[in-house]
């Protein structure tokens, strides 16, 4: 493979765990966090920590993935786009550390219906940086190479 071949890959394997990650973060945001009023009070501390255990099998490969691939294209790619993508990621790992990882910990002993309003409001702050990136990522496909 070439090495013009295998930026293409990257570009390729970028726009593709990003997407995902899109796609992800808004169904999460409009169905699952606003639906976790709705478990009833007596078992969502069972349900949270199930939820939050599983999520991070669903969530953590494509994040880490998406971690390197940017990390490697703002290395590899000419221009300020792929420096913009990684700083997105970097707003969306602080966001996630700051605030839904914390509320989610605090969930785990009992609904909260000001700690899940937090958690709603704040991963905004995700959902708009993850479209952003996708926007990023189909702007490095769409570079002349």
């Amino acid at each position: 493979m070439t090495l013009a071949g295998a930026h293409d890959g990257l570009l390729l394997a970028h726009a593709a765990v990003t997407l995902f990650m899109v796609g992800l973060i808004w169904f999460v945001q409009i169905v699952h966090y606003p639906l976790f009023a709705l478990v009833g009070g007596a078992g969502f501390a069972h349900y949270e920590r199930h939820h939050a255990r599983r999520t991070t099998w669903v969530v953590a490969p494509p994040m880490i993935a998406e971690l390197t691939t940017a990390a490697a294209l703002a290395w590899s790619t000419p221009g300020a786009l792929a420096w913009c993508g990684l700083a997105l990621l970097a707003v969306i790992w602080a966001s996630t550390a700051l605030w839904q990882v914390p509320a989610h910990r605090r969930l785990e002993h009992g609904f909260d219906p000001r700690v899940h309003g937090r958690l709603v409001s704040t991963n905004w702050v995700r959902t708009a940086a993850w479209s952003a990136r996708g926007v990023v990522a189909l702007a490095l496909l769409a570079v002349p190479r």
